[in-house]
């Protein structure tokens, strides 16, 4: 496994934000965008915060997306909006459209925003929490280039689609649950890949429906559509991988259908002649006041109460312990503060190629 080096938080926020203005972004949009993804990192889901980051250099000099953004309301009413993000920062799109949500539902009860050609935004789960965090439910999901092989084939047609809900609760942190409806989805192979591990049997197939376990090669064959994400659930209906094909399904007409956008293979961010074009993506949103049906206290104890009961359930033999969704992620953000963001060897190149490119001084001690 590569040496593993542990970077402050502070310098990992600073740099990636320092990276995304050297591309062109402006600075108050560069500092959502290293937010969201310094909030991955310490959140535990590597695949998602500074690992990520690259991924978006690549895009915007590749000219697939943006660094102005230019947010639009196309339609709207009391408590929906239409927004076409037009290709920029999705991290920036997606802030701005929870927030109008939460705008919206804090006057009616209720605000849904629903948006079409975004960007990649993140974790899925940061907008949700953003409700949480003023005293609201929020529910966030948006499509992705196609990655997920329906139940009975092995064609990559859906995309991973993440659900993400989160809700206050009395306990020290939200609940909130953020997950892909595949079993994994392409960010943590990448970590595999640099960290030069290989992933479980079970997570990806190729064209013939065999297991693939090497994570380079299953990157170059997604990219090839010569392998698909299997669904929550897995192959076939025995573990009933039905369930994720079909909430990865919902995820695309929430996204795509009640945008009015593109789905599926229209989001492999190619044009007709080949040629690379911005991928288009679909997001939705919805924000939920509490105080419009009970009083935030009541349903702060009543969901702090379902959280506890579940912690505090039979255990299974040998398990110390039973979690409930966003418990880790809380205890792994307090070590994360204390110890700093992990960064294995091939991940110190990528942010030594940026820096240098870019040339953003200051970073030479860190990497």
């Amino acid at each position: 496994m590569a040496e593993l080096v542990y970077l402050p938080v502070d310098v990992v926020e600073r740099f990636m934000a320092d990276v995304f203005c050297g591309l062109g972004v402006p600075e108050e949009e560069a500092r959502i965008c290293a937010t969201v993804l310094i909030t991955s990192d310490l959140r535990g889901i590597e695949s998602h915060g500074v690992g990520r980051l690259k991924y978006y250099y690549d895009r915007i000099r590749a000219g697939v997306q943006f660094t102005q953004t230019r947010i639009e309301v196309v339609r709207e009413s009391e408590t929906t909006a239409l927004v076409d993000g037009h290709h920029g920062m999705g991290h920036v799109i997606a802030t701005y459209s929870m927030r109008l949500a939460m705008r919206k539902a804090r006057q009616y009860g209720l605000g849904a925003v629903t948006v079409r050609n975004g960007t990649h935004f993140g974790i899925a789960g940061y907008y949700p929490l953003m409700a949480a965090a003023e005293g609201m439910v929020g529910f966030t999901v948006t499509n992705a280039r196609p990655a997920i092989a329906p139940t009975f084939s092995t064609e990559p047609m859906l995309g991973t689609n993440p659900i993400a809900f989160a809700a206050p609760s009395d306990m020290p942190f939200p609940f909130c649950l953020d997950g892909a409806t595949s079993i994994t989805q392409r960010g943590k192979i990448e970590v595999a890949a640099r960290a030069g591990k290989p992933v479980p049997e079970g997570w990806v197939i190729d064209a013939e429906g065999n297991p693939l376990t090497d994570p380079e090669r299953i990157l170059e064959d997604l990219g090839a559509a010569t392998a698909a994400l299997l669904p929550l659930g897995g192959a076939g209906e025995e573990l009933a991988g039905y369930k994720g094909y079909g909430l990865a399904v919902m995820v695309e007409i929430l996204s795509a259908a009640l945008s009015g956008g593109v789905f599926m293979k229209d989001l492999l961010g190619f044009a007709d002649d080949g040629s690379r074009r911005p991928y288009m993506l679909g997001h939705f949103f919805l924000a939920i006041d509490i105080e419009h049906f009970v009083p935030l206290d009541v349903f702060r104890r009543i969901t702090g109460q379902i959280m506890r009961e579940l912690q505090n359930g039979r255990r299974a033999p040998g398990q110390e312990r039973i979690y409930v969704a966003g418990e880790k992620e809380y205890e792994r953000e307090k070590v994360v503060r204390e110890r700093g963001v992990p960064v294995n060897q091939n991940l110190r190149r990528e942010l030594q190629v940026m820096r240098d490119e870019l040339s953003i001084p200051g970073y030479e001690a860190y990497f």
